[in-house]
């Protein structure tokens, strides 16, 4: 019985080693310093950038901040080229409705909040969509967003434009 109780303790310290033994480093010493630095330079070359999950309905609205619609799709070539912002008019809650395409240099994308025509009668400064973010306002520089988008008409106008349909079904 002593010896079969002393093999299981030397087999238990033998096996216990090993694996005490492979123990892993911690996350912040297992990558190393030139990495981070590389990731933090392309995030810098990056920024000004806008993610296209985040422009997935953004309000659109027009000259007079008349909200028209909100984009619903972005249409890109195999290139990765956005040929077509796909605009939803009209409708409540998705009912009644009116999807059509434009292209994307129709749109004017604006970095800081619609200014209501009441209570102020400066207009809106819309940047380009290679604009730097306003002075005068809150948002984070690095929201990688615009606000909203400006484009011209009204909603008669762009419901009696074509309706985009992405297949014969719908």
């Amino acid at each position: 019985m002593k010896n079969f109780l002393a093999v299981a303790l030397l087999g238990t310290a033998v096996i216990g080693g090993a694996a005490f033994a492979q123990s892993t480093q911690p996350a912040d010493r297992a990558v190393p310093a030139a990495a981070s630095a590389q990731s933090a330079d392309a995030k810098m070359a990056l920024k000004g950038n806008w993610r296209a999950s985040k422009l997935m309905g953004l309000n659109v609205y027009n000259e007079a901040n008349e909200k028209l619609g909100d984009i619903n799709e972005l249409l890109v070539d195999k290139s990765g080229k956005i040929n077509a912002v796909v605009i939803g008019v009209g409708g409540f809650l998705g009912m009644g409705e009116h999807d059509i395409a434009v292209s994307m240099d129709k749109l004017k994308f604006v970095e800081e909040p619609v200014r209501n025509s009441s209570s102020s009668t400066s207009t809106t400064s819309r940047d380009a969509t290679t604009g730097a973010a306003s002075t005068t306002t809150n948002r984070n520089a690095n929201d990688w967003v615009a606000d909203h988008a400006v484009m011209s008409g009204n909603k008669e106008q762009l419901k009696a434009l074509p309706q985009f349909k992405y297949s014969d079904y719908n």
